[in-house]
């Protein structure tokens, strides 16, 4: 049982298309930065620029009135997922009204940590990749505890304990969307996305281009 772990890897350029969270957003020509359709209507905050096998994700989410607009919600239009090529991306111009840009850019490298499910006992349930991969990170072979704030989230795989009926539809064919990654805040206040202190998970539609966000 493999599990893509994303971990942070120091700061990194706004605007480096290389994976991280914050910085800038880069995506084709033409493209207009989203806008909150749920109910204040200003620009969505940019989260995360991810490098996936099927080109880029693209990741916005609102925090211009956290408590009002649902972010956390798939449907409630405070969020958009986007799936770009590799090839043709360019920086988009930042609005200058609402909370567009997080504090600083975080690089993230991937960890591939694999596990067999034997030999952990969790109560007779069964136990949860993701879950497990995160818990026993450690950034060196000898530390007994591990260094979970390290861990942005992680890539592909199953979605962390989500529900069945939390599943989100394609926003633009309403067909099943595929699990692409899990987002995790960030080590500090200075780096975090503001997910409520809850897990994020991306969804995608190859198809569209397009996905659909929430949080547990």
């Amino acid at each position: 049982m493999q599990t893509t772990l994303m971990i942070y890897d120091g700061t990194a350029p706004a605007d480096s298309d290389v994976p991280r969270t914050g910085g800038v957003p880069l995506a084709p020509a033409g493209f207009t930065w989203p806008m909150c359709g749920s109910c204040c209507g200003r620009p969505l905050q940019f989260f995360a620029h991810l490098h996936v096998e099927y080109g880029v994700l693209s990741v916005f989410v609102c925090q211009n009135d956290p408590g009002a607009c649902e972010f956390w919600d798939a449907a409630s239009g405070a969020n958009r997922v986007y799936l770009f090529p590799r090839e043709g991306l360019r920086p988009v111009v930042v609005p200058e009204m609402g909370v567009t840009l997080l504090p600083a850019t975080s690089a993230i490298r991937t960890h591939v940590v694999t596990l067999d499910p034997e030999e952990d006992d969790h109560d007779e349930l069964a136990p949860d990749p993701y879950d497990l991969a995160r818990s026993g990170w450690k950034r060196e072979p000898e530390e007994r505890f591990g260094k979970q704030r390290e861990v942005l989230g992680s890539l592909g795989g199953s979605p962390s304990y989500l529900e069945d009926d939390r599943l989100p539809s394609c926003p633009s064919c309403t067909g099943a969307t595929e699990f692409a990654a899990h987002l995790e805040e960030g080590i500090s206040t200075q780096t975090a996305m503001n997910l409520g202190g809850q897990l994020g998970y991306v969804f995608v539609c190859r198809a569209c281009r397009t996905g659909a966000f929430l949080t547990d």
